[in-house]
């Protein structure tokens, strides 16, 4: 038992089934009269719907790319000040999610977003717009975390900060029943990882440690019933809990070795989020392997760690997830044992990772 610690969680979590349909209500519990909304291209028609029934949603930004760009933030700031918003509604996944919190943060303020960006500039918590978050996949945790991750040109950054914090979320698993399975495989592994990576970060946490472990039950009992049957709300339902837990899980602790290992997947090998991540994720079930992580697979109803990795491998071969590093073409492997060793996320680590102990783990994904 940890006898102390530091616990702070200041996001109003509106979770259900049609609580969508509650978003005029929250707006106005938030006293926000004027709002710009961020979301990707799958979702504008029904922006444009809400829009037009909602006269405080003023404008829409609907072409959010699925790593989320600086120019769709950029953009989205634009409205902002043209609409003199209060707030910015993010719908969608992780990338509609983080566009909307970075576009909350800058436009108040003066200068650009790439300002802030190339850290020119500095985010101020206390100086920012309204950020009201809607997912409508379960995977990223995105509405209850500080973080954002932005694409400029080749270079992807993560950028931790306050002003990113939304007000409120809403979490309504309806959103998510039209998922594609390979995308449901992708998210649910994310969610996965964050869950893992915050119980076994050096900077755990007992309450965040209690919601990883439920975060990791859920998951194992759902991602494979889900993405065999996208209707099934009581599957994505508790997916898209065990996804808001995952978040939880780790805004505090951080993530570690296989978020560090996911940029350069990512950025070099084109591969989604959710599948860098979980790329190296039953390999590092292995390496992290201790007593805690022995008795988070008793807890979940597994036999130990090996169970656990395996189950991991499993849910990537059922949803033809690319886990080898065969499968990625030409791969330049001491440079992406030099990146990922470089990100700070792999400080995290309970285990220490090199450049050299990451080859090892690689080369057995050859």
């Amino acid at each position: 038992m940890t006898s102390e610690f530091v616990y702070a969680q200041p996001v109003k979590i509106f979770f259900g089934a049609g609580k969508f349909a509650r978003l005029g209500a929250v707006l106005e519990e938030l006293g926000i009269e004027r709002a710009v909304l961020c979301c990707g291209r799958h979702f504008a028609p029904e922006a444009e719907m809400l829009m037009a029934a909602d006269g405080r949603i003023r404008a829409v930004f609907s072409r959010v790319e699925q790593n989320p760009q600086l120019s769709g933030i950029e953009e989205t700031v634009r409205l902002c000040r043209e609409q003199q918003a209060q707030a910015v509604i993010g719908i969608g996944g992780g990338s509609s999610l983080d566009t909307a919190k970075c576009a909350a943060a800058v436009a108040p303020n003066p200068g650009e977003a790439l300002d802030y960006y190339e850290g020119r500039r500095a985010l101020d918590a206390g100086s920012r717009l309204t950020i009201l978050a809607v997912p409508t996949t379960a995977g990223t945790g995105s509405e209850v975390t500080q973080v954002s991750v932005v694409s400029h040109g080749k270079e992807k950054k993560t950028i931790n900060n306050p002003a990113f914090m939304p007000s409120a979320a809403i979490v309504d698993p309806e959103l998510t029943l039209g998922v594609p399975p390979r995308t449901t495989m992708n998210t649910g592994l994310d969610a996965m990882a964050h869950a893992l990576e915050g119980y076994w970060s050096k900077n755990h946490q007992p309450i965040p440690d209690l919601m990883a472990v439920e975060a990791v039950r859920l998951i194992l009992e759902n991602l494979e019933r889900a993405f065999r049957n996208g209707g099934d709300l009581e599957a994505r339902s508790r997916l898209s809990y065990a996804a808001l837990l995952g978040g939880l899980s780790f805004a505090l602790p951080k993530t570690a070795a296989s978020h560090a290992c996911s940029y350069p997947l990512s950025e070099d090998y084109h591969l989604p989020h959710g599948e860098a991540c979980a790329f190296t994720l039953d390999s590092l079930v292995r390496i992290n392997a201790d007593g805690r992580l022995e008795e988070l697979c008793r807890r979940v109803g597994l036999a130990g760690t090996e169970e656990l990795a395996e189950r991991i491998r499993a849910l990537k071969e059922l949803g033809g997830l690319r886990s080898r590093l065969s499968e990625l073409g030409e791969v330049d492997l001491p440079k992406l044992c030099r990146d990922c060793a470089a990100h700070p996320l792999m400080q995290n680590n309970p285990v220490p990772l090199d450049e050299e102990k990451l080859r090892e783990m690689f080369e057995a994904l050859r």
